[in-house]
Parts: C-alpha cells; structure tokens; sequence
C-alpha cells in the first residue's frame, strides 16, 4: 500500500461519503457528506454533541465508522473494500495512512517526560526513521515557526499551556502531513494565550495546508476559513463561505447557536 496520497490537482484533499457513527444505540453522525479541497481550510461549527470531532476522528480512523466511505486524496482511509464490503486494515497499515494527517488535540497529550525538542522527533525518528541530526534541525526549525526556539529543552511542565498547544503543532507538522486536523485546539486555554496559537494556525493556513478546524472560535471561522460548516445533531445544517454561514445563516438552529456563542 503506497505511504502517500494524490496529490493530483483535480482530487479533493478529503471526501466524507455518507458517513455513519454510533456508539451503542446512540446514532451521533447521521450519513455525512463533505468535500475538501487541498489547500481549502474548513472550519467545523456546531454545538457540542453535534458530531464535530467525532466526525474530525473518524477522518483519521481513530473512530471506526458503521457506514459510508472517506477518502484522503484517492485512499479509502481505515479500509479495503471488497465487493462493496469494507473490511478494516491491520492497524500498521492504517498508521501508515497516519503519516499524512496531522492532528492537534483539545488536550496537548505531550510526553511529560521529553522536551519540547524531543517531543517534536520523537515522531521523525522513531516512525518515518530519520537520523536524530535530520530531525532535530527540522525540529528546530518548527519551534521557531511556532514561536518556541527559546523553549526547546523545556518540558511540557516548564510550559504554559499555549506553548505546549504550539509544540504540538509543530510535532504534527514534523511528519509533514498533507492534511492537518485540529479538534478544539483553543478551548483548553486561558482566554490570554489562544491568540499565540490561532496566529500560529492563521499562519499555516497562508501557507496552504489544507485544514479542517473544529473550532468555537467564531472570529477564526470568519477570518480564516474558506468553508464553514455548521453541523448540529449528527447532520449538516449548513454549509458555505464564512460571509454565507456566519453573516447571513438561513436556517434557524445556526441563527440560534451563532446568537448563543456571539
């Protein structure tokens, strides 16, 4: 199974094809559709339990999907099919689709026991096999992307909560991904420090990374995004530019969620 996805012109970055998740009897993604275009950033808004992250998941099969089909590029992601029939990848395989899609959590889930250098080749080195001089001078050179070549041999401890959010920013791009997703990556900050981290996100999006973003962050959305979708009880309400979704929504559940976070 080759490593990479297309990156033909014409082929969408990320393609959700009816896509279904329940846990237990609780159906919370209801036959998603969704395009993305490489170098598009889309940002998920949405209640919480509308099914924005764990449709953000799914895109990287850390949730198991019970209907549909998403693609990265030309690859189904998490399945063969045969048939018609998706049967699940053995997981080295699925973490090999991995390495294209970067991911920044709510929560940092850095290493407490590496710095924030270490942190950032741990993938590099022990995943795509790059000697430590390679990978600590792209590391390097991410911390200072990041705004953190100060804090290098910093633990997590050492550091603020932003920082550790921009740290492990910088470690996702260190596996230079084609596609980077970012579940809430704000929400766990004080209200001080998620500017350093949405500079850091507007940055990367000028740069052309193709994103989808869930975020709460409404001036980010219209700011940012090309795309801003609004999905709220498993389905997607709305969808369009951040002047369509956010200044003139048509339908009334985005109305009311827009007045409740504004």
């Amino acid at each position: 199974m080759a490593d990479t996805f297309s990156s033909a012109t014409a082929t969408p970055m990320v393609r959700a094809l009816g896509v279904r998740k329940r846990f237990g009897s609780n159906e919370v993604l209801k036959g998603i559709d969704l395009t993305v275009q490489q170098g598009e950033v889309l940002c998920l808004l949405g209640p919480s339990g509308s099914g924005k992250s764990t449709f953000l998941r799914c895109i990287n099969h850390l949730e198991t999907i019970n209907g549909g089909r998403i693609y990265v590029g030309d690859t189904l992601i998490g399945y063969v099919e045969r048939g018609g029939v998706l049967h699940e990848m053995h997981p080295g395989e699925i973490a090999l689709q991995r390495k294209n899609i970067g991911m920044v959590f709510q929560r940092f889930n850095l290493f407490p026991h590496l710095t924030a250098l270490e942190n950032v080749i741990e993938a590099p080195v022990g995943v795509s096999g790059l000697s430590k001089t390679e990978a600590t001078s792209k590391a390097l050179a991410l911390l200072e992307r990041v705004g953190l070549s100060d804090r290098a041999n910093h633990y997590p401890s050492q550091l603020s909560g932003g920082q550790q959010q921009r740290v492990a920013i910088a470690r996702a791009l260190a596996m230079e991904p084609q596609l980077m997703l970012f579940d809430e990556p704000t929400s766990a900050l004080d209200p001080e420090l998620v500017g350093d981290v949405l500079a850091v996100m507007k940055d990367l999006a000028k740069s052309g990374m193709t994103m989808i973003v869930v975020t709460h962050e409404i001036g980010f959305a219209r700011e940012v995004a090309d795309t801003v979708v609004f999905m709220d009880g498993g389905v997607v309400v709305e969808a369009g530019s951040p002047s369509q979704v956010i200044e003139n929504p048509q339908h009334e559940r985005t109305k009311s969620f827009l007045r409740s976070v504004l």
